[in-house]
């Protein structure tokens, strides 16, 4: 999905996740567009990245592709690829990009960009 002053969000099928690897847990965010987020940790072996993914169970008209997927945030996992190269997370905590090098800037998310 491509937002505005954003590199690209891969949202994924919940079904192309491992087993037992997203656990849901509490709390929400708004988005104005796609709806109410819900989140999961990421778990694998011992490792948990907190609310390191987040779905839209219900989102909202025009966003039905969304349902019964989830993005990740690549800056929480150890490694993302996207077509065998390394993806460089989106800056600051709040937004899930994916830049690769087919990918080009500038990007919400530095300090300094919150307002674009």
């Amino acid at each position: 999905m491509l937002e505005t002053s954003h590199p690209p969000v891969y949202y994924l099928p919940l079904e192309a996740f491992a087993p037992d690897t997203l656990h849901p847990v509490s709390g929400v965010t708004h988005c104005e567009y796609k709806g109410t987020a819900s989140y999961y940790d990421v778990v694998s072996g011992s490792s948990r990245a907190a609310r390191g993914a987040w779905t839209y169970p219900h989102p909202a008209p025009g966003y039905e592709a969304l349902a019964a997927t989830a993005a990740l945030y690549p800056g929480l996992m150890d490694s993302v690829l996207v077509d065998g190269e390394e993806v460089q997370p989106q800056e600051g905590d709040f937004y899930g990009g994916w830049i690769t090098s087919r990918v080009t800037g500038p990007f919400k998310g530095a300090p300094g960009t919150w307002g674009w």
